[in-house]
């Protein structure tokens, strides 16, 4: 069994770094091998395109290591979206042994089960007008609190026992108490199981509480909601992606917390935590990342009701749920080459093919469920179908385009009225102003259609549907104190206009 002890410090020297991309040799089955003396036999596939391994951070090499080095690790695939993350990429699949091997926590992350849904409609892409792109915004943001601290709309503050009983009984339990507009058909998972006797660690430095009254907003970083035009039907689609908000965060940092303590000689490094079978918190924190992965679940659904909502009211038709999918979570799965495992998906989402076992007696059974690829917003989105070649991947692709540029040097590099002019030429709308956060604009991203190409080269998937932004709703702290802010000035000028009328009335009579 491998250690912790093994896993890579910053510091340390691996034999193969400085070379470590001219080591990758390519194969026929559409990825490049990585064979080097540092990953110690453990099968490593990057499945990239040539332009993105030349362009790949140096700095990667050091993290793909580390996901090589998780007791019982078998395979690290890595998706074409890469970039550097929390201990291993972001854009990485890592399967161990089910029976002695790791969970691993870094290979999750701190926003558990953060995911994509996406919406369909009838509606003409044509109809969305400047105008009805802006009041499609503006409802949406009425009904959908946006950046970190963004609280519920819709379902305000939950008591802790019904808190405990949405995480627990996820998307099944809030259909038969609240009643539900979407298809559960069309969710990746109603529910993930819960153990009875597992109690969320409330409070500790991870403060999960912060949840009770989040589920329902969208948060920030890179969550969005977005008005799509589908190039092959010429309809308005909808995407989002946000994850399991201050809940989520809150079990991660704990139970980072609790690995550090249980081997403090070992784990200097949180993101490098895991446990094993042997370990008083394995079980707990499988229940955590199911716990958050349900919130993570009901939290996309509750949104996809609010925007349906603000659809009808703009458009005047339905949205129908495409499909609901997460990411960051670790399952049990049994794979054809590598038997019983555990999958850890950092920054990468299921991809199960027509055929797959789990999609037994499900709708997608004949054809392999959807999977949402967004790209920036102003970038191609995808929806993509998995392909029997997706074995090769830990039945994985990547869940975006791929960060290229860090928020730091985003703001160093970039000029705002360059960016935002750029966006109206292109007649992007994002948010209300059109001020377009530049740590979060295209120019931060990979090419989606390059890091699609790799996926579709490779045989894991197949293009459905390419979708072209029209109005992009981002939870940036700055752009809610914005709409605010112009959101008071137009009431307020509203009362004054009253209050002139008013007068002006009394005057007259």
């Amino acid at each position: 069994m491998r250690t912790l002890r093994r896993l890579m410090s910053k510091s340390k020297e691996l034999v193969h770094e400085p070379v470590w991309k001219q080591r990758a040799l390519w194969q026929e089955g559409g990825f490049y091998r990585l064979d080097t003396a540092d990953v110690a036999g453990v099968e490593v596939r990057l499945f990239v395109t040539e332009k993105l391994l030349t362009e790949a951070e140096p700095t990667l090499y050091r993290q793909i290591v580390n996901a090589t080095r998780f007791p019982g690790a078998k395979l690290v695939a890595v998706t074409p979206d890469v970039h550097y993350g929390y201990g291993v990429p972001v854009g990485c699949v890592i399967l161990t042994d089910r029976e002695e091997g790791a969970i691993a926590m870094g290979p999750v992350g701190f926003d558990i089960g953060c995911g994509m849904v996406s919406a369909r409609s009838n509606v003409r892409a044509e109809l969305a007008t400047p105008d009805r792109k802006i009041e499609f915004n503006r409802e949406v943001m009425k009904r959908v609190a946006l950046g970190a601290g963004g609280k519920s709309v819709k379902l305000g503050k939950l008591s802790e026992k019904e808190f405990q009983e949405l995480v627990r009984g996820g998307a099944e339990y809030y259909v038969e108490k609240y009643g539900a507009e979407f298809d559960r058909s069309r969710a990746e998972r109603h529910r993930i199981p819960v153990s009875d006797g597992w109690k969320i660690p409330w409070g500790g430095k991870g403060s999960p509480e912060r949840g009770l009254d989040q589920l329902g907003s969208l948060g920030g970083g890179n969550h969005f909601i977005e008005l799509q035009k589908c190039e092959d039907t010429g309809t308005l689609f909808v995407q989002v992606h946000t994850g399991s908000r201050g809940f989520g965060h809150g079990l991660a940092k704990n139970y980072f917390q609790m690995a550090k303590d249980e081997r403090p000689g070992e784990i200097t490094d949180v993101d490098l935590g895991y446990f094993t079978p042997g370990s008083k918190h394995f079980d707990g924190y499988l229940d955590a990342v199911a716990a958050g992965g349900n919130y993570a679940i009901l939290n996309r659904l509750v949104i996809f009701e609010q925007i349906a909502d603000a659809f009808r009211k703009v458009f005047k038709e339905d949205l129908e749920l495409v499909y609901e999918i997460s990411h960051n979570l670790v399952q049990a799965e049994t794979h054809p080459e590598h038997g019983d495992v555990w999958v850890h998906r950092k920054g990468a989402t299921r991809a199960f093919p027509a055929g797959h076992p789990a999609l037994a007696g499900t709708m997608w059974e004949a054809t392999g469920h959807p999977v949402l690829i967004p790209g920036s917003n102003r970038d191609w989105s995808f929806i993509l179908m998995p392909e029997a070649g997706a074995v090769k991947s830990g039945f994985s692709v990547n869940h975006g385009a791929g960060r290229r540029l860090s928020r730091g040097e985003a703001m160093r590099q970039l000029d705002q009225q360059k960016v935002n002019e750029q966006y109206r030429r292109d007649d992007i709308l994002v948010n209300l102003d059109g001020e377009v956060p530049l740590d979060e604009s295209n120019h931060c991203y990979k090419s989606a259609d390059e890091v699609v190409s790799a996926v579709v080269a490779a045989g894991l998937a197949r293009i459905q549907h390419k979708l072209w932004p029209l109005a992009s709703i981002k939870g940036n702290e700055e752009g809610a104190r914005r709409s605010k802010n112009r959101d008071r000035k137009q009431r307020d000028k509203s009362r004054d206009k009253d209050r002139d009328r008013a007068r002006k009335t009394k005057g007259h009579f």
